[in-house]
């Protein structure tokens, strides 16, 4: 077994501690930035657009939404717009997809049907982080 000392080559000095410091500091950046982007206000008016067959049907803004029934492909959804939020609550389709997506807030989310091809989809000026995952 050896005994000799290590090289100072080896032994980690102040500016390797510097280079540790920095990447921390920016991996925890990168890593809150999602979360505060999220929760700043979103400016600009949002606006229901609903599509099928890759033809616009209405382009109305959220806040006069209301609720509308849409029919397309021997499908039937009503659309209801109701607390910032517009939703699919009701479909003859089968296994109501769309009606399980839940509600969309956020500029760039939608909900599709498949069977009914029918798009609804939010459009405004302020498309922030989609933090949608699954």
């Amino acid at each position: 077994m050896s005994t000799k000392p290590s090289s100072p080559e080896l032994r980690p000095n102040r500016y390797d501690a510097l280079v540790v410091l920095v990447v921390l500091a920016l991996a925890a950046a990168l890593a809150v930035r999602p979360f505060l982007a999220a929760r700043a206000p979103q400016s600009g008016a949002l606006t229901v657009v609903v599509s099928a067959d890759g033809q616009e049907l209405d382009r109305i803004p959220l806040a006069q939404f209301g609720t509308h029934t849409y029919a397309n492909n021997g499908y039937t959804l009503t659309v209801t717009a109701a607390g910032g939020a517009v939703s699919v609550t009701q479909s003859d389709c089968p296994g109501q997809d769309c009606v399980h997506s839940g509600a969309v807030s956020r500029a760039g989310q939608s909900i599709v049907c498949l069977p009914a091809r029918i798009v609804v989809e939010l459009v405004g000026a302020a498309d922030g982080y989609d933090l949608v995952t699954g």
